[in-house]
Protein backbone atom coordinates (compact mmCIF):
# COMPACT_ATOMS: atom_id res chain seq x y z
CA UNK A 1 0.00 0.00 0.00
CA UNK A 2 1.86 3.20 -0.95
CA UNK A 3 1.23 5.88 1.06
CA UNK A 4 0.48 9.61 -0.48
CA UNK A 5 2.84 12.21 -1.00
CA UNK A 6 0.87 14.66 1.03
CA UNK A 7 0.28 12.07 4.01
CA UNK A 8 2.16 12.70 7.30
CA UNK A 9 3.52 9.96 8.50
CA UNK A 10 3.37 8.52 12.29
CA UNK A 11 6.62 10.69 13.29
CA UNK A 12 5.95 13.55 11.74
CA UNK A 13 2.16 14.04 13.67
CA UNK A 14 3.50 13.51 17.23
CA UNK A 15 3.62 16.57 18.71
CA UNK A 16 7.02 17.71 20.76
CA UNK A 17 5.40 18.07 23.96
CA UNK A 18 4.42 14.31 24.14
CA UNK A 19 8.19 13.35 24.63
CA UNK A 20 8.43 15.32 27.45
CA UNK A 21 5.03 14.03 28.89
CA UNK A 22 6.73 10.39 28.62
CA UNK A 23 10.03 11.28 30.22
CA UNK A 24 8.20 12.99 33.14
CA UNK A 25 5.90 9.73 33.63
CA UNK A 26 9.15 7.66 33.47
CA UNK A 27 10.46 9.53 36.37
CA UNK A 28 7.55 10.15 38.04
CA UNK A 29 6.50 6.84 37.72
CA UNK A 30 9.92 5.40 38.74
CA UNK A 31 9.61 7.35 41.97
CA UNK A 32 6.26 6.34 42.70
CA UNK A 33 6.77 2.89 42.56
CA UNK A 34 9.91 3.12 44.77
CA UNK A 35 7.82 5.13 47.20
CA UNK A 36 4.97 2.57 47.17
CA UNK A 37 7.39 -0.26 47.77
CA UNK A 38 9.16 1.44 50.72
CA UNK A 39 6.17 1.86 52.19
CA UNK A 40 4.96 -1.00 51.74
CA UNK A 41 8.38 -3.03 53.16
CA UNK A 42 9.19 -1.24 56.20
CA UNK A 43 5.83 0.71 57.25
CA UNK A 44 3.19 -1.30 58.89
CA UNK A 45 -0.35 -1.37 57.98
CA UNK A 46 -2.13 1.58 59.49
CA UNK A 47 -4.99 4.06 59.43
CA UNK A 48 -4.04 7.14 59.08
CA UNK A 49 -1.04 9.11 57.13
CA UNK A 50 0.43 5.68 55.67
CA UNK A 51 -3.12 4.74 54.65
CA UNK A 52 -3.30 7.91 52.54
CA UNK A 53 0.57 8.17 51.33
CA UNK A 54 -0.15 4.59 49.65
CA UNK A 55 -3.77 6.20 47.87
CA UNK A 56 -1.56 8.66 47.01
CA UNK A 57 1.47 6.68 45.92
CA UNK A 58 -0.44 4.57 44.17
CA UNK A 59 -2.34 6.68 41.75
CA UNK A 60 0.82 7.96 40.76
CA UNK A 61 2.56 5.39 39.93
CA UNK A 62 -0.76 3.42 37.91
CA UNK A 63 -1.16 7.08 35.89
CA UNK A 64 2.68 6.99 35.24
CA UNK A 65 2.90 3.65 34.25
CA UNK A 66 -0.39 3.50 31.94
CA UNK A 67 0.54 6.72 30.37
CA UNK A 68 2.70 5.14 27.73
CA UNK A 69 -0.07 2.89 26.61
CA UNK A 70 -2.88 5.84 27.30
CA UNK A 71 -0.95 7.23 24.30
CA UNK A 72 0.06 4.61 22.21
CA UNK A 73 -3.84 3.98 21.93
CA UNK A 74 -4.39 7.44 21.24
CA UNK A 75 -1.81 7.91 18.70
CA UNK A 76 -3.24 4.63 17.17
CA UNK A 77 -7.02 5.45 17.20
CA UNK A 78 -7.16 9.09 16.06
CA UNK A 79 -7.39 9.16 12.23
CA UNK A 80 -4.76 10.80 9.88
CA UNK A 81 -7.07 13.90 8.97
CA UNK A 82 -7.15 15.08 12.51
CA UNK A 83 -4.26 16.08 15.33
CA UNK A 84 -3.41 14.27 17.61
CA UNK A 85 -4.86 14.92 21.39
CA UNK A 86 -2.70 17.38 23.05
CA UNK A 87 -0.68 15.63 26.00
CA UNK A 88 -3.23 17.08 28.81
CA UNK A 89 -5.84 14.58 27.13
CA UNK A 90 -3.82 11.99 27.23
CA UNK A 91 -2.55 12.86 30.56
CA UNK A 92 -5.86 13.17 32.06
CA UNK A 93 -7.16 9.36 30.52
CA UNK A 94 -4.20 8.35 32.45
CA UNK A 95 -5.36 9.89 35.61
CA UNK A 96 -8.33 8.10 35.01
CA UNK A 97 -6.30 4.92 35.43
CA UNK A 98 -4.86 6.31 38.36
CA UNK A 99 -7.71 7.17 40.11
CA UNK A 100 -10.14 3.89 39.14
CA UNK A 101 -7.17 1.94 40.64
CA UNK A 102 -6.86 3.92 43.79
CA UNK A 103 -10.80 4.18 44.28
CA UNK A 104 -10.70 0.36 43.72
CA UNK A 105 -8.15 -0.09 46.48
CA UNK A 106 -10.02 2.02 48.88
CA UNK A 107 -13.28 -0.07 48.40
CA UNK A 108 -11.32 -3.44 49.26
CA UNK A 109 -10.29 -2.16 53.02
CA UNK A 110 -13.82 -2.71 54.13
CA UNK A 111 -14.70 -5.91 51.40
CA UNK A 112 -17.12 -3.82 49.59
CA UNK A 113 -15.02 -4.07 46.24
CA UNK A 114 -17.32 -6.62 43.78
CA UNK A 115 -17.53 -7.51 39.94
CA UNK A 116 -20.77 -5.18 39.59
CA UNK A 117 -19.00 -1.81 41.19
CA UNK A 118 -15.76 -2.64 39.21
CA UNK A 119 -17.85 -2.40 36.03
CA UNK A 120 -19.97 0.49 36.98
CA UNK A 121 -17.29 2.15 38.11
CA UNK A 122 -15.10 1.69 35.27
CA UNK A 123 -18.46 2.66 33.00
CA UNK A 124 -18.74 5.40 34.74
CA UNK A 125 -15.38 7.01 34.33
CA UNK A 126 -15.27 5.50 30.47
CA UNK A 127 -19.06 7.58 29.96
CA UNK A 128 -17.38 10.84 32.09
CA UNK A 129 -14.09 10.89 29.91
CA UNK A 130 -16.58 10.28 26.29
CA UNK A 131 -18.58 13.43 27.46
CA UNK A 132 -15.34 15.34 27.80
CA UNK A 133 -13.95 14.41 24.54
CA UNK A 134 -17.43 15.38 22.91
CA UNK A 135 -17.18 18.58 24.14
CA UNK A 136 -13.87 19.07 23.55
CA UNK A 137 -13.57 18.59 19.96
CA UNK A 138 -14.89 21.24 17.89
CA UNK A 139 -12.52 23.25 20.21
CA UNK A 140 -9.51 21.41 18.67
CA UNK A 141 -7.62 22.52 15.82
CA UNK A 142 -8.49 20.22 12.33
Amino acid sequence: MSRLPSEPSLTERIPPDHLGMLVTALILGLLAWAGLAALILTQPPRIGGQLWLFFALLSVAVSCTVLPFVRYVNVRLTPMTRDLPPSGVILRQSVWFGVYATICAWLQIPRVLNMSIIILLALAFVGVEIFLRIRELPNERR
